[in-house]
């Protein structure tokens, strides 16, 4: 044998073995193919029209916006755990006696606390 016939034989099974890799990827991806398929059959069907949730006989709920008054944290000389803190999420918090919403005050600090006119 001579190098070019050595040469083609070096290629031929260079690019048999790109094949064979070609050939493995393509089973694979349709062996996946496959399994989605069998793993959706499996699932429920969705919601049937009928099965979809409905808005409530009064209509639509609205947000309500409202102050709400924070609870106090005791003050203890050790540190609390959340368990330790009374009302950690039983009850709700207190409706706040001034429902106006606050507003910046003319010349007050504004963005980044420099007080100034901002850009013109």
């Amino acid at each position: 044998m001579n190098s070019a016939t050595m040469d083609i034989a070096a290629s031929s099974a260079a690019a048999m073995g790109l094949i064979a890799a070609g050939v493995v990827i393509v089973a694979l991806l349709i062996g996946a193919f496959i399994l989605g398929a069998r793993i959706r059959r499996r699932e429920p069907a969705p919601p049937l029209p009928e099965e979809q949730p409905r808005l409530p006989d009064e209509g639509p709920v609205r947000e309500v916006l409202e102050h709400r008054e924070p609870d106090e944290v005791p003050r203890s000389d050790r540190r609390l755990t959340p368990h330790e803190l009374p009302n950690h999420g039983n009850s709700p918090t207190r409706t706040g006696p001034e429902q106006e919403r606050r507003r910046w005050t003319e010349g007050g600090s504004g963005s980044f606390g420099s007080g100034g006119p901002g850009i013109r």
